[in-house]
């Protein structure tokens, strides 16, 4: 048997020996067997250079190329870091975690890419299929939008040898789509940053206008010989940059799920008879392709980095809603800063709602971030908010209940024709608005962007963001509105205990006492009078009194009302007024006594129900329930746990609550026979009537009154105007001591001054403050003058109306200008005496003795009355200083300016 010949051992010298000799076979090898794997294994690169190959041009794009028809250089071998073959050596892109965060915060750096065309020497030695191949690795890993756009126009300019081209991307909604120029006029020298159109010059080209717009409305392709002669094609271009534009090849880029994606366009072929052939076509539509699929990798990466801040915003949020919980306005001027950068819109509005209020949409607060105000937040006032045309449209999305954006204002009829100018002056464009929703799922507010400041209408992704942005806003609110009704409760707690510590109910043996004894009749005791006198009175009288009039009215058997209940109510009333020098049950007795005269005496009774009548006896009984003897702004002044419960009107809402209280209280309830209904009109007119004796609010409604009563419309038979007559008649009640016979009036103002006098040394001696005039010991002798100035300015204009509605009311506007002349009297007086004593070498004027000393007379409730027998008592008060402290708002007296 022949013996077969040994074989040698491989060895590297042997190998290294035959791949030197055999070129061929090492480029056949690499061809078969070579990965990118094993060549940035071999060579410490990601890509052979191509300046070591030569290629030969195949006519076929698409065709296979036989590896004889590729002739390579000799390779010398390949040592550490250096090429190997004919592939780039670029480093690409790779996302990292590291990278993806250094993007989203701008601080990625843009790569140092070998650029193809400064290459194309070597590019042009490829063939097609591989020349194809490059220009799509150069794309493939690109995830800047900006970046790779550019380089889609420079490849496709080598590859198809044109001059230079455009690109265009898809904007807008499903109902308004339009491209915008991305990049324009983009030569093979060109930077990215000399080509990017940013949002300021981009080009706005809507579907189905010009070349590019054709294309884009119907993904074909149009392929120009002659641009000139084309009439869609806009000539100015050319006028401007002097450029002169020949033939013209556009196509659209589209989706791997075939979606309009862009439009590409290129300019003047460079070579041969300057017109684009059917092979450009095919090489451009080919390449278009894999454009497309890496446009839409590159959005959506972009995209992936808006979620990214998105989630990075809601966390933020959320820090800041368990953060801030003390405060409503400020968390929401934190949540709003906080999205300003990501919403980018030039104005951001929370408006919050009313929650009073069920059937009618008011704003009770709104919160306010324009952008060329420099981050500043305002809170718009109440007032504007009702005449504010976004506000308006907020309130439409309260009703609805549905989000709501408009991409152009000035198109959209649905609120009013364009421009939409606000009462600020600021001009809305577009606008998204968005419920908040709280725990319950009730709207509580609504959140409104007015527009984006690259121009551009809000889009799907803007809504995401704010209906998010909007979910944790709604939880912010329900947080600090809880925090909010806890520090409430914990307010109102403390007001209970004090007001329980040192009021009690009234005592059974007062009760029985007031169930068993005879009850005056009406007319032994003047109770129709004008001028009825209480003085006289003792208190256990003018309880009696108080059922005088339930009986007159007949308020018992209309209501069902048990005798018992109310002689109940009725001493538990007198009861828990306090002994204040003014603002104590007599006065509550004498503004009930006026209003049963009002109405019966002066002739009002048919204007009125019985529940009216009802409601406004009872208001004025309880409209100073627990008064202190020092007013709203006292009660503000020294952070009273009243002024912590209620923002306005602070002792007129805690009188209302006490009435509501005693009213709950066993064996008080004067309303138990009302149906559901009727109680809940006495209660909501109740408050009215209490809240009505606040002189802010008497300011407010005067002027309406005052047109009624000037248009002689004088029937009051609509229930806005009804009430208004209520508000007006409680004032008119309040204020009724200055109509009193001048001896009665004397003594009431002396009361009152003493009493604002008592507050005056407080302010003087615990909160070391000087008190306003009237409230200043030291000068009382200013009070007549004053006085005048609050009888001119509060009294005269409502008993006058009065007068004028009905002429049975006449009498009290004759005993306000009675007196106002013996208050002037006393002013001119006072006024004489002190220009006598400027005369006499300025000596300071002593106080005129008086003839008689004043007499204490102490009522049974432990107020105390001074009544004095001098024509000219010490010191002379004024009714003026009701209660009310907003009075000082009113500026057009001293007194009241004062005030």
């Amino acid at each position: 048997m022949e013996e077969k010949p040994s074989m040698e051992p491989l060895t590297e010298e042997r190998v290294e020996h035959f791949l030197m000799n055999h070129e061929d076979f090492l480029a056949k090898f690499y061809e078969k067997h070579g990965s990118k794997e094993m060549i940035e294994k071999m060579t410490g690169k990601k890509s052979l250079d191509v300046k070591n190959i030569t290629i030969v041009k195949s006519d076929t794009f698409a065709a296979e190329c036989p590896m004889e028809h590729v002739k390579r250089k000799s390779v010398a071998p390949a040592g550490p870091g250096k090429p190997l073959g004919g592939y780039q050596s670029a480093q690409r892109n790779s996302v990292t975690t590291s990278m993806f965060k250094q993007y989203v915060e701008g601080q990625m750096k843009k790569m140092k890419k070998a650029s193809l065309v400064q290459n194309i020497v070597s590019l042009r030695k490829l063939n097609e299929q591989e020349l194809f191949m490059e220009l799509i690795r150069d794309i493939a890993t690109e995830l800047d939008v900006n970046v790779l756009c550019h380089k889609i126009l420079q490849n496709v300019s080598i590859l198809t040898k044109s001059d230079r081209g455009s690109l265009f991307l898809v904007r807008g909604n499903e109902q308004r789509k339009y491209l915008v120029s991305k990049l324009f006029d983009v030569t093979r020298t060109s930077t990215p940053e000399e080509s990017i159109h940013t949002e300021e010059n981009e080009i706005k080209v809507p579907f189905g206008r010009g070349i590019a717009g054709h294309v884009a409305e119907t993904k074909g392709t149009i392929n120009i010989k002659e641009a000139y002669d084309d009439p869609r094609f806009n000539q100015d271009v050319d006028k401007k940059t002097g450029y002169r534009t020949h033939s013209i090849l556009c196509m659209p880029i589209l989706s791997y799920d075939d979606e309009l994606v862009g439009v590409a366009q290129i300019i003047n072929k460079v070579e041969g008879p300057h017109e684009f052939t059917k092979q450009d076509e095919e090489y451009f539509r080919r390449y278009l392709i894999f454009c497309g699929i890496g446009i839409t990798n590159a959005q959506l990466f972009e995209m992936s980095v808006q979620e990214y801040k998105r989630n990075q915003l809601l966390l933020n949020l959320a820090r800041g809603v368990f953060e801030e919980q003390t405060s409503l306005e400020k968390l929401l001027q934190k949540i709003i800063l906080q999205s300003q950068d990501l919403l980018k819109c030039e104005r951001c509005l929370v408006y919050l709602l009313d929650d009073v209020l069920d059937k009618e949409v008011v704003f009770c607060k709104a919160f306010d971030l324009c952008a060329k105000d420099g981050g500043t937040i305002h809170v718009p006032s109440v007032a504007s908010l009702s005449k504010s045309k976004n506000a308006e449209i907020a309130r439409h999305v309260v009703v609805q209940g549905m989000p709501l954006n408009i991409g152009d204002m000035d198109e959209s009829t649905t609120f009013g024709k364009g421009p939409h100018i606000d009462e600020d002056g600021f001009r809305s464009k577009s606008m998204l608005c968005m419920p908040i929703y709280n725990s319950d799922k009730k709207i509580i507010g609504v959140t409104q962007l007015i527009n984006k400041i690259n121009g551009q209408a809000f889009i799907e992704s803007d809504a995401n963001i704010i209906e998010a942005f909007s979910i944790f806003t709604g939880l912010g609110i329900h947080n600090c509105q809880m925090y909010e009704n806890a520090c409430k409760l914990m307010a109102k707690q403390s007001v209970a205990l004090e007001v329980l510590s040192y009021h009690a109910t009234a005592q059974a043996s007062e009760i029985d006492e007031l169930l068993t004894c005879e009850i005056p009749s009406a007319e032994k005791i003047n109770l129709y009078s004008f001028g009825f006198n209480d003085i006289p009175m003792p208190d256990d009288d003018t309880v009696k009194a108080v059922v005088c009039m339930f009986q007159e009215a007949d308020l018992f058997n209309k209501f069902r009302i048990p005798y018992d209940v109310l002689c109940r109510w009725a001493t538990s009333v007198k009861k828990n007024y306090r002994p204040v020098t003014y603002h104590n049950w007599r006065h509550a007795f004498n503004v009930a006594q006026t209003m049963f005269t009002m109405i019966y005496t002066g002739g009002l009774k048919p204007m009125f129900k019985d529940i009216e009548v009802l409601t406004l006896l009872v208001g004025c009984l309880c409209h100073d329930l627990d008064h202190r003897g020092t007013n709203n702004a006292f009660q503000v002044k020294v952070v009273s746990p009243l002024a912590m419960l209620y923002s306005t009107s602070v002792m007129e809402h805690h009188h209302f609550d006490h009435c509501i209280m005693i009213l709950n209280s066993e064996g008080n309830n004067i309303f138990q026979s009302l149906s559901s209904e009727e109680y809940r009109t006495v209660i909501k007119m109740l408050e009215h009537a209490i809240l009505s004796t606040d002189l802010a609010l008497y300011f407010k409604k005067r002027g309406d009154f005052k047109t009624l009563i000037d248009n002689g419309d004088i029937k009051f038979e609509t229930e806005p105007t009804k009430e208004l007559l209520r508000a007006m008649m409680m004032t008119a009640c309040d204020v009724a001591a200055i109509t009193k016979p001048w001896e009665i009036q004397k003594e009431v103002a002396q009361l009152v001054a003493n009493e604002f006098f008592e507050q005056g040394d407080i302010e003087k001696d615990k909160l070391g403050e000087k008190p306003i005039a009237m409230m200043d010991r030291e000068k009382v002798d200013e009070l007549p003058k004053m006085q005048v100035g609050f009888i001119d300015a509060i009294c005269i204009p409502v008993y006058k109306m009065f007068a004028e509605m009905n002429k049975k009311l006449d009498p009290l506007y004759k005993g306000v200008m009675s007196n106002r002349d013996n208050w002037q009297k006393m002013a001119d007086e006072h006024e004489r005496k002190m220009a006598e004593g400027k005369q006499a070498d300025h000596e300071p004027e002593k106080p005129a003795p008086t003839n008689n000393s004043s007499q204490e007379q102490k009522t049974q409730n432990g107020g105390v009355r001074k009544t004095s027998t001098n024509n000219q008592p010490k010191r002379h008060g004024s009714n003026v200083i009701s209660k009310k402290t907003e009075m000082k708002s009113y500026k057009k007296t001293k007194i009241c300016s004062l005030m």
